[in-house]
């Protein structure tokens, strides 16, 4: 037969070493919930702008790479082409994005990395900390040129329609 005492003392023993690892978990489950929402805080707040090599085009964009300001110099459009000032506006933009997402990846890496316990890997069902952090996407990059529009077709005889002059 076994002791009872003996055993009584055994249960304790586990009882109160798996109380002191749900005490630590929870512990950490609060530093790590107050930390991403810092992190969360940080991201919501991260601005970038870019400004064109001649200076004629400055954008500014949010965390998540949505243009909120476009600005043009006040001599844009007297010194290049509709189709030049529109690529050093997207060129513009996709720097201000990639500047975003630069400083976003700075933000969330280490609370990427910060994770030593997750929680979803000892309880199922329970979300990951990992997939709370979202993933920055891609910076899309600048296509070629795009193609340049036809000249209008010259229907008037002495070709000074102001349909020609219009440049559609």
């Amino acid at each position: 037969m076994t002791d009872p005492t003996g055993r009584r003392a055994e249960l304790e023993a586990r009882n109160a070493a798996m109380r002191e690892q749900v005490d630590s978990l929870l512990a950490e489950l609060k530093t790590k919930t107050a930390e991403l929402r810092e992190t969360q805080e940080r991201v919501q707040a991260i601005t970038a702008s870019a400004v064109s090599k001649d200076g004629s085009v400055r954008a500014s964009v949010d965390s998540t790479g949505a243009l909120t300001s476009l600005e043009f110099s006040a001599n844009a459009f007297e010194r290049t082409t509709p189709d030049k000032l529109a690529r050093l506006t997207t060129e513009t933009v996709l720097q201000a994005v990639a500047k975003a997402r630069a400083e976003l990846t700075e933000v969330v890496t280490p609370a990427q990395q910060g994770a030593s316990v997750d929680l979803s890997e000892m309880l199922p069902g329970v979300p990951s900390l990992a997939d709370l952090i979202p993933k920055p996407p891609a910076v899309p990059q600048p296509q070629g040129a795009p193609p340049r529009r036809p000249a209008p077709p010259q229907d008037d005889e002495d070709g000074d329609s102001f349909m020609d002059r219009s440049g559609w």
